[in-house]
């Protein structure tokens, strides 16, 4: 069976933050997700879907994101029930991340993310891979290729 949900969207409000009992982090956020089409009135839906994240990448995601940050999610559909204060069953749907991706912030306005280069400027090394490991060329005859 297949269980897979992957989501791109804003965050409608700050990631909420807690620890377990046994002190595991787990945070739970909702993602804006746009409707590929719009409704009759001839403006954009969206829906709002609940998700849950746990332990390190809960840290970073209630660190790093915040309200309007735009996030992909990898996970799976996770449907809960409960019994409310009137004695009826309810449920509940969520996604179970498996993988947050910080794709942006509203405005690219993030908290710890450095200013994006100039056209006319390269952007900055990392790790030394700023250097062409086949700037001088190959050397290849026809001989050498399979076709």
């Amino acid at each position: 069976m297949i269980n897979r949900v992957v989501l791109v969207g804003r965050l409608t409000r700050d990631p909420e933050m807690r620890y377990t009992q046994s002190g595991i982090a787990v945070t739970r956020f909702t993602l804006a997700c746009d409707r590929p089409f719009s409704g009759q009135d001839g403006k954009r839906e969206a829906d709002f879907i609940d998700c849950v994240v746990w332990r390190k990448q809960a840290e970073n995601v209630a660190q790093y994101l915040k309200k309007g940050s735009m996030a992909g999610v990898d996970g799976r559909l996770q449907i809960s029930s409960y019994e409310g204060q009137d004695g009826q069953k309810r449920y509940r749907a969520e996604v179970v991340a498996d993988s947050v991706r910080f794709l942006s912030s509203k405005g690219d306005a993030g908290r710890d993310s450095a200013p994006p280069p100039k056209d006319d400027e390269a952007p900055p090394a990392k790790g030394g891979f700023d250097q062409q490991p086949y700037s001088g060329g190959i050397d290849l005859s026809d001989d050498d290729l399979p076709f």
